[in-house]
C-alpha cells in the first residue's frame, strides 16, 4: 500500500459535487472491512480509500485548502493504511447505555492488546496497540484504539494461498471469536497484503 498524497484528494469544490457517490463507495467498501467481535466490539480494518475518505471529510468539515495543513490532515491518517505485510484495524468498544459504557470501560482495560488474529496453521497475532497515543488510564480504557497486526512472510503467504483467518478478543472481562473470518472480510484483508 501507498501513502496518500495531495494527488489523491479531490479539491473542496471537486468533492461537494461527487461526495454522495463517494461516500456510497466508501460505505459499501467499510461493509466488508467490518468484523463484529461479541455484542460490543468492533474491528474496522483501514486502508487507502477508507483513510482517503477520513482526510477528505476533515478537509470539507475544517474547509483546510492550504497545503501544509492538508499535509498535516495526511500525517495524521498515512500511518493507519496497511503497508502490505501488516493489517490496521479501528477497535471500538460499543454499548448504548452510558452507564454500562463506562462500567464496560472500567472492567476491559488492557482489551486493545487481547485482540488477535490468526491465520491458519500459526500462531495467533496480537496487536501493536495506539502508537500514536495512550488511550487508556489507570482507572478505564477508552473506547476507541488503533491497532497494527504484523503478519510473518510465511502468514502472508498462506492468507494470500487461501488459508482460512480467524479473530477474537481473549480479555478475562470480554472473550469473543470469530472463526473462520466471513470471505468478504477475508477477501478484503487478503487484498491489503503485498506480492512480495
Amino acid at each position: 500500500m501507498t501513502a496518500l498524497t495531495h494527488h489523491d484528494l479531490y479539491g473542496l469544490e471537486e468533492y461537494a459535487r461527487i461526495r454522495p457517490s463517494f461516500r456510497a463507495r466508501v460505505m459499501a467498501h467499510k461493509d466488508i472491512r467490518r468484523l463484529s467481535l461479541g455484542d460490543h466490539v468492533t474491528l474496522c480494518f483501514e486502508d487507502a480509500l477508507t483513510m482517503q475518505y477520513q482526510v477528505q471529510e476533515m478537509l470539507r468539515l475544517e474547509r483546510i485548502y492550504e497545503a501544509e495543513l492538508i499535509q498535516d490532515e495526511l500525517d495524521v491518517y498515512n500511518p493507519l493504511i496497511p503497508d502490505g505485510h501488516n493489517w490496521k484495524a479501528t477497535l471500538m468498544i460499543e454499548y448504548d447505555n452510558v452507564e454500562e459504557r463506562r462500567a464496560a470501560l472500567a472492567r476491559l482495560i488492557g482489551i486493545e492488546r487481547r485482540v488477535w488474529l490468526q491465520v491458519a496453521g500459526f500462531e495467533r497475532v496480537t496487536p501493536i496497540a495506539n502508537e500514536d497515543l495512550e488511550r487508556e488510564t489507570p482507572d478505564k480504557t477508552a473506547a476507541v484504539h488503533f491497532l497494527r497486526f504484523e503478519l510473518t512472510p510465511q502468514m502472508a503467504a498462506a492468507a494470500k494461498a487461501g488459508a482460512p483467518l480467524a479473530a477474537g478478543v481473549d480479555h478475562p472481562q470480554y472473550k469473543a471469536e470469530c472463526n473462520p473470518l466471513p470471505e468478504p472480510v477475508r477477501g478484503s484483508l487478503v487484498a491489503d497484503l503485498s506480492e512480495t
